[in-house]
C-alpha cells in the first residue's frame, strides 16, 4: 500500500483513511501525543494501561468519602457528554453513564434512532456532527463495524473535533470492554505477580464476539501471557486475530472442550453465543454442552484461578456457580465504572490533579 501520513492535521478522504493501516491510524486517533479517540484496541500500549489501573484505584480512593466525591464531581461538571447507544446495552451505559456521574459530566443520551432526525433521512455522520455542536465528548454503540473510526473521521476534519469512544460497533471491537477485562485480571491477580505468564482461556463464540477480540489484543502487552481458545469449530477465533498474536509472539491454543483446559488455566472468560449476528438462524444448530461451565466443574479448576463474562449470559455459567469466590464477572462489570472513569480523566487531561489529590 502506498504510505499516506495520517494525522489529525492531515485532511484525507475517507477511503485514504479506511485503507491505512492500523499503525498509520493510531496517530490519528491522537492530540499532542495524548490519546484523544478511543476506538480499537490496539491504541494501548502497557505504560497506558498500567496508568489507567493507577488513576482507576485512585477515584476509587477518593470517592470513598463523601469529600472526595464531592471534589471528584466538581472536576468536570463543565464537561458534556452524549450516550449514543443505537445498540442494545446495560453494563457499557450504565457504567459510562456512573463514570459521567462520578466525574459530575453531564450526559445525554439518544438510544434510539427512531426519536432522532435518521428516520427524516438524516445521515448517521451527519447526526454525529449534530451532537458535537452541543457536547464535549460523544460514547457511542453503533451495529456497524468501523463506523466508529468513520465517526471520529468525519468530526476531526471539522473546526470542532470532540472525542469520540467507541463502545461496541458491531462484531468488530469493544476497546473499553478490554479495558475493564485488563482491570479485572490486575486486580485478582495483583499479588500473584501480576498478569505477566498466566494462562487464560476464552469460551464460546469467538468469531462474532467483539469482547475477547478486544482482549485478545490488549494480552499481547503482557509477556509470556498463553491463550486458550475454546469454541465450537465453526465460531473459531479469526484470522486477522490470530495473525496479530503471531506478530506479537503470543502463544495461542484451540481447543474443542472446556474440560481440557479447566485444570490448566489462570482465568475463564466465558461468552454466550452472538446470535443476534445469525443470517438464517445457525445458531440452533450449535450444540453449547462442551462450551458451558457448572458447577461440577469447580472441583477441577485451580483454586486461584478466576471465572470472567462480560455479559449478558444465558446458560453458560450456571448459576450455582455465583456463590463460587472465583466468580469475577459481578466484581467485573463494577470494575467498568472506574476505569471507564479512569479513561474519561486521561482524556480530558485531569489524570495528574487526580493522582496528587489530598483531603
Amino acid at each position: 500500500m502506498e504510505a499516506v501520513e495520517v494525522n489529525s492535521n492531515n485532511h484525507l478522504t475517507w477511503d485514504q483513511f479506511e485503507n491505512a493501516t492500523t499503525d498509520q491510524k493510531v496517530d490519528f486517533f491522537k492530540r499532542d501525543g495524548k490519546i484523544f479517540d478511543v476506538l480499537i484496541s490496539q491504541q494501548f500500549n502497557r505504560d497506558l494501561l498500567e496508568e489507567l489501573i493507577r488513576i482507576a484505584d485512585a477515584i476509587r480512593k477518593i470517592a470513598k468519602r463523601k469529600k472526595g466525591m464531592d471534589w471528584l464531581q466538581s472536576l468536570m461538571s463543565h464537561k458534556r457528554a452524549m450516550l449514543y447507544f443505537v445498540q442494545p446495552s446495560t453494563r457499557t451505559f450504565l457504567s459510562f453513564l456512573n463514570a459521567c456521574h462520578i466525574l459530575g459530566i453531564r450526559s445525554s443520551e439518544v438510544r434510539d434512532p427512531s426519536t432522532s432526525s435518521e428516520v427524516k433521512g438524516e445521515t448517521p455522520e451527519d447526526t454525529i456532527r449534530t451532537f458535537s455542536s452541543y457536547v464535549d465528548m460523544i460514547i457511542m454503540r453503533y451495529p456497524k463495524e468501523g463506523f466508529a473510526e468513520k465517526a471520529s473521521f468525519v468530526l476531526n476534519q471539522t473546526d470542532r473535533p470532540i472525542p469520540i469512544i467507541n463502545a461496541g460497533s458491531g462484531k468488530d471491537q469493544h476497546p473499553t470492554q478490554a479495558l475493564l477485562d485488563i482491570y479485572t485480571l490486575h486486580r485478582s491477580f495483583d499479588d500473584m505477580g501480576g498478569i505477566e505468564g498466566k494462562s487464560i482461556a476464552m469460551v464460546g463464540d469467538l468469531l462474532r464476539g467483539r469482547t475477547v477480540r478486544s482482549l485478545s489484543y490488549l494480552l499481547t502487552n503482557y509477556p509470556k501471557v498463553k491463550i486458550y481458545y475454546v469454541s465450537p469449530p465453526q465460531l473459531r477465533m479469526g484470522n486477522d486475530i490470530k495473525n496479530f498474536l503471531k506478530s506479537k509472539s503470543t502463544p495461542f491454543f484451540e481447543v474443542d472442550s472446556i474440560e481440557e483446559i479447566l485444570p490448566i488455566v489462570d482465568a475463564v472468560y466465558m461468552t454466550r453465543i452472538q446470535d443476534e449476528w445469525d443470517k438464517n438462524g445457525e445458531s440452533k444448530d450449535t450444540n453449547y454442552d462442551r462450551y458451558s461451565l457448572l458447577e461440577k466443574h469447580m472441583n477441577v479448576m485451580k483454586k486461584t484461578a478466576i471465572i470472567m463474562h462480560p455479559l449478558p449470559r444465558r446458560n453458560e455459567i450456571d448459576v450455582k456457580v455465583d456463590s463460587d469466590p472465583r466468580a469475577m464477572y459481578w466484581r467485573q462489570e463494577r470494575n467498568g465504572m472506574w476505569i471507564r472513569a479512569a479513561l474519561l480523566i486521561k482524556i480530558f487531561g485531569y489524570e495528574e490533579v487526580v493522582m496528587t489529590y489530598s483531603d
